[in-house]
């Protein structure tokens, strides 16, 4: 028999703030074994630069290793394979996006790589989930990620949540990150599950008032 291929994902990274999002999630995805697509645009490469202090987009520069489950495209290359419907993945996620980006992906616009990968991940009906790091949000944003999520992306900020009682930003940033992953069908053991949090602090149902 075959062994079972791995899984790939593509991942687009915008000018929007968080390129620590995008990091911790590239390096979780290769941890779990999935081949990763990865394209930054050039507002989203200043993005590294300037959260991070990552001048060159590679493995070694996010991954702080070689990892041949990693491949990065360049932005404009629009005749890459992940261009190409029959270059199968198992979805897409941008990480994160920025206003400019839903704009363009809301009107169908593929002139870049990452558009136009996205653009292919609908048609293709494979899953697209978008994470808007923008706020507010403005009617035209709102609007734009109505009408993607109407042609089946799936919209996800990136909102922490505090329930999990965090300490420090990254247990903020792997909180988002997990969720992303959930939406991915990526295991990982990132602390987001609320039943976890409640059976950590002894909580059960049958305890609860009116049980």
């Amino acid at each position: 028999m075959a062994p079972k291929p791995a899984r790939r994902i593509v991942v687009g990274v915008t000018g929007a703030s968080g390129a620590e999002y995008a990091r911790t999630l590239v390096r979780r995805l290769c941890d779990a074994g999935v081949e990763v697509h990865l394209v930054v645009s050039q507002n989203g490469k200043r993005l590294f630069m300037d959260e991070l202090g990552v001048t060159e987009i590679s493995a070694e520069t996010i991954l702080d290793r070689k990892d041949d489950r990693m491949v990065v495209y360049p932005h404009r290359d629009i005749g890459a394979v992940i261009a190409s419907g029959s270059f199968k993945t198992d979805g897409m996620i941008i990480c994160p996006c920025s206003s400019n980006t839903l704009g363009a992906l809301a009107s169908g616009l593929g002139d870049n790589l990452i558009t136009r990968a996205a653009a292919v991940t609908m048609k293709e009906g494979r899953r697209l989930v978008v994470v808007p790091r923008e706020m507010p949000m403005g009617r035209i944003d709102l609007l734009n990620a109505l009408r993607l999520n109407e042609s089946g992306a799936i919209i996800c900020p990136a909102s922490p949540g505090f329930y999990m009682m965090p300490s420090s930003v990254s247990d903020l940033v792997e909180f988002v990150v997990g969720k992303l992953l959930d939406l991915l069908d990526v295991p990982h053991e990132f602390n987001t599950r609320w039943a976890d949090q409640l059976a950590a602090v002894g909580f059960s149902p049958d305890r609860s008032e009116g049980a």
